[in-house]
Parts: C-alpha cells; structure tokens; sequence
C-alpha cells in the first residue's frame, strides 16, 4: 500500500447516512459494499454495485478520498492518485 498527501490529510467526517448509500435508499435500490467520503461524509455504493455512486460522489465533488464503511475494514482510497492507504 502507497501513500499520498490526500490520504494523510483526509479527516475521519462521520457518516451522513449510516443507514447506506443516500442515493441508493432514494431510489430504492441495492448496493454491494459502502464507501464513506472522508471530505463530507457521503456514503455512497462501490463500483461493484449498479449506482457507482461512491465514484460518482468524486466525479460531481472531486473530494479525493474516500473509506470502506463495511464492518472490520479500515482501508482508504484516493481517487486522485489511485493509492490505497
């Protein structure tokens, strides 16, 4: 695993939704895994889900980093470099 100037200042922003992915429970819909948005909190599906909506969330903010919000995973993503930390 690399490092990155994104993910060493990324912060801990607590989940807005714990609940699962916003724009997934607006659709009515199901995800596979959750991510969190480390800038604001956005919980958003991963890419192995329909929505995408974790990328998508980067893609309209450009918030960088994003967190797994499963159980027992504590791994970061920056989407800018493309390095896990």
């Amino acid at each position: 695993m690399g490092t990155c100037e994104h993910l060493i200042k990324a912060g801990d922003t607590p989940a807005n939704t714990p609940e699962g992915c916003e724009e997934c429970l607006k659709e009515g819909r199901r995800w596979v895994h959750l991510r969190r948005c480390l800038s604001c909190g956005h919980i958003g599906c991963c890419d192995s889900s329909p929505g995408r909506h974790a990328t998508a969330h980067y893609k309209e903010t450009e918030h960088p980093v994003i967190a797994s919000f499963e159980p027992g995973e504590t791994w970061r993503w920056c989407y800018l470099d493309n390095v896990m930390g």
